[in-house]
């Protein structure tokens, strides 16, 4: 059975697939009744065309001609679909670290923060979204090293030697919502507006001020104690700088990493220049402390000898004072009486003198032509006798 013949007839005049009987006298190129024949364009262009005039009924007065046209239903479904199409596309999400820049017809109109938002769908306005939480870490210069040139950090110090610096800079976009004191816009829509390329930007703002902040120092200032110092100063000059700008770009951090000679050797007698200042001050704090706890011990010293001095000549002009009184006295008796007094001083010296002591007197005329005996062992013996034990 040939594919034009739905009924299963065999002959020519069979019905073809679409429903139609095939078109033409059985001997043209197009007879329905032959055999092995396609399909006929101009039925399918046909059935088209209806099923588009069933959905779209055609407009113009008593329903004649004057072309193919929408109805005014029709058309206010399809333009109301479009433009709520084009008003849900205003809507849009800020993220969390995130703030949104609001533009009316180009024009700065308003800054959102985090949260579903709505604007008017372009041409009228547009939104620009900007990470104002995310730290931005650059190294300053980018390449200190590069083989075979000089380093990019070189820098005059006030003393007028040179010094190569590297310093690293942490900045972010400002978050604030509305515009600071003498500020037209916040600061994201300023980042937003004013400037191209912040990288560029803050890279030439912190070597100028990098540059700055040495040439205004020694150099051992800068390789010292004074590199903190340094970099705070670095922070404000660039944030000073950018608020001029109106970049609306917030320093957070400059820290210096590098700051010494350009070459080797120079670098090395700098580093034993430090270790001799540093041998010099542990030598003076040594001697510091040598000079707190041998001071005071000869001040104490030198206190107690006075004292002792002045001690001594107390008793002594004591003393003095005592035997001249003693004496005047003596010297009032013996104007009074000068026989008794010379008499009874003789008596008291001798008996002072030969008190304590073993005597043997030997009068005169005793023993004439004689040898006198002595007792001289018993003498020894009695004064052994009367030593203290232990003494020799």
């Amino acid at each position: 059975m040939p594919w034009q013949d739905n009924s299963g007839n065999r002959g020519g005049g069979g019905r073809g697939p679409w429903g139609q009987p095939p078109r033409g006298n059985n001997n043209g190129s197009n007879n329905g009744g032959g055999r092995n024949e396609p399909p006929d364009l101009e039925d399918l262009l046909q059935a088209s065309r209806q099923r588009l005039k069933r959905a779209f009924p055609r407009g113009g007065r008593g329903g004649g001609g004057g072309g193919f046209q929408l109805n005014k239903g029709t058309a206010g479904m399809i333009g109301g679909a479009l433009l709520l199409l084009w008003g849900a596309s205003g809507i849009y999400q800020v993220a969390a670290d995130e703030l949104a820049v609001v533009t009316t017809f180009g024009d700065y109109s308003d800054v959102k923060g985090p949260g579903l938002h709505w604007h008017i769908p372009m041409p009228v306005q547009n939104v620009f979204k900007q990470p104002v939480l995310e730290l931005q870490d650059m190294d300053i210069p980018a390449n200190n090293r590069r083989s075979g040139q000089l380093p990019e950090g070189l820098m005059l110090t006030g003393d007028k030697n040179i010094v190569d610096v590297a310093f690293t800079v942490q900045w972010r976009i400002k978050s604030a919502l509305v515009p600071e004191q003498d500020q037209e816009m916040p600061g994201v829509a300023q980042f937003t507006f004013n400037i191209d390329d912040p990288d560029s930007l803050v890279r030439m703002t912190g070597e100028a001020a990098m540059r700055e902040v040495v040439g205004r120092n020694t150099l051992d200032y800068v390789q010292t104690e004074g590199r903190a110092e340094v970099a705070i100063r670095t922070q404000e000059l660039m944030q000073s700088a950018l608020d001029a700008y109106e970049a609306g770009i917030q320093i957070e951090l400059v820290n210096l990493t590098l700051a010494e000679p350009p070459t080797n050797e120079v670098n090395e007698a700098f580093r034993d220049v430090q270790a001799a200042e540093q041998n010099q001050a542990t030598v003076i704090q040594q001697a510091r402390q040598y000079t707190n706890q041998v001071v005071p011990e000869a001040r104490g010293q030198a206190q107690r000898i006075l004292e002792e001095a002045g001690a001594y000549a107390a008793e002594r002009t004591a003393d003095a004072r005592g035997q001249a009184a003693r004496f005047n006295e003596i010297y009032s008796e013996y104007a009074q009486a000068p026989d008794v007094t010379r008499q009874r001083m003789y008596l008291e010296t001798v008996e002072r003198v030969l008190g304590g002591m073993d005597k043997i007197i030997v009068e005169d005329g005793a023993g004439s032509g004689v040898v006198p005996y002595l007792p001289l062992d018993q003498l020894n013996r009695r004064q052994r006798a009367n030593q203290p034990q232990g003494s020799n």
